[in-house]
């Protein structure tokens, strides 16, 4: 059966989230700290618009691209919030989650033999997205000292005259790190020099703890070189609903849309009628969300400097990424050490790149309650590691 095989298939290696939560489900009195899913319900107001789309029967094809409404929507969010005007006609594609838009944004642009710059740690699929697209990953291993911040030497580095395209994931999955103004403003000036594209992963931009998010679209001459990924899974807590969108030139735009138009023909009907009312009425259920993370993620980092264990601040998303290098294990190890003596799932750092040896990340969008039973669980395996 291997001789019908894709070689580039088989040659990527399966997530490596998805391993110690399978264990947890049948794991009695488990705590699972690794999804990154919110753990609060969508709110009422937009799973009403949701039921009430079927109620009147819209349940047929949208536009390729996406309700019309939507897309109005998304553009007056992002003029408002960050002061970027896109087209709803040729600009904006309705996808099917953020990860969908990564996927074709990448196929849109990328030839055979290509090289996309990826920073590691990060979201689990730009690496396989970019293998599958025949491009070359080029990884710059970002460094805690920089608080994972991507420096402009660092990317000078790693640009070649085959370079096309520049990943830039903030704020961070799996770190928490943000990318501030004067940061963004260095990048952009060698983006500009070197004449390169940026897929700019923002799912996480309503999610920030020390200021409001800036996105590189707003630099000046940044919009036309850049494809904005962004959705409503993370800031909504509409996981399921799966519903993202991709913004940026329309020639780029009009491709990736012919890709969608063949994959997958729209996004589902009924999440996009939910998704305009989420964008119209939906702050304050941010707000409110943004404020708790913002506690949990504040009780956490209180708790490892409590056990001396050390943790950069993140100030984005909803996790952690403390250094367990102390013990002399890898990452690997201590998670499953962790799972099966004290019962509590986090995920290795490796599973967002190499350089994420000895760390783990630690997800906080769970209830306070599982936090702290959690956390005290670790106190304990630290503590006996400490004595061994």
């Amino acid at each position: 059966m291997n001789k019908f095989l894709s070689e580039k298939v088989t040659s990527i290696k399966p997530s490596g989230i998805r391993k110690f939560f399978d264990i947890v489900s049948e794991m009695k009195d488990a705590i699972s700290l690794g999804v990154g899913e919110p753990d609060f319900d969508t709110p009422w107001h937009i799973r009403d618009e949701g039921i009430y789309a079927l109620e009147r029967g819209r349940t047929f094809y949208t536009s390729n691209a996406g309700l019309k409404d939507l897309r109005e929507e998304i553009s007056n969010y992002l003029k408002r919030t960050q002061n970027v005007s896109y087209d709803a006609n040729s600009e904006i594609l309705i996808t099917v989650g953020g990860s969908e838009a990564i996927d074709i944004g990448l196929r849109a642009v990328i030839n055979p033999g290509d090289e996309v710059i990826i920073p590691q740690p990060s979201y689990v699929s730009y690496e396989p997205c970019a293998v599958l697209t025949g491009a070359k990953p080029v990884i710059i291993n970002l460094k805690a000292e920089n608080d994972f911040r991507l420096k402009p030497e660092e990317l000078l580095d790693a640009i070649t005259e085959k370079t096309k395209v520049l990943i830039l994931p903030y704020p961070n999955n799996p770190t928490g790190a943000i990318m501030e103004r004067e940061d963004l403003e260095k990048i952009a000036q060698i983006i500009r020099e070197k004449d390169i594209l940026v897929m700019s992963d923002e799912i996480y931009a309503a999610l920030t703890y020390k200021e409001k998010h800036v996105s590189i679209t707003e630099l000046e001459g940044m919009k036309e070189r850049t494809i904005l990924i962004n959705g409503f899974s993370k800031a909504y807590a509409m996981t399921g609903w799966r519903l993202g969108y991709a913004c940026g030139p329309k020639e780029i735009i009009q491709q990736m849309t012919k890709i969608h138009q063949y994959a997958i023909m729209c996004a589902p009907t009924t999440s996009q009628y939910a998704a305009v009312e989420a964008l119209k009425h939906g702050d304050a259920d941010v707000e409110t969300m943004r404020q708790a993370y913002n506690q949990r993620r504040r009780f956490l980092l209180n708790a490892f400097r409590e056990m001396n264990l050390e943790c950069f601040e993140p100030y984005g998303a909803f996790y952690v990424f403390p250094s367990i290098k102390e013990f002399n294990m890898t990452s690997e190890e201590f998670a499953t050490r962790f799972l099966r003596e004290e019962k509590v799932a986090v995920v290795p750092g490796t599973a967002f790149g190499d350089c994420g040896e000895g760390y783990l990340r630690i997800s906080y969008a769970y209830s306070i309650e599982n936090l702290k039973i959690a956390i005290q669980r670790l106190k304990n395996f630290v503590e006996k590691l400490r004595n061994e």
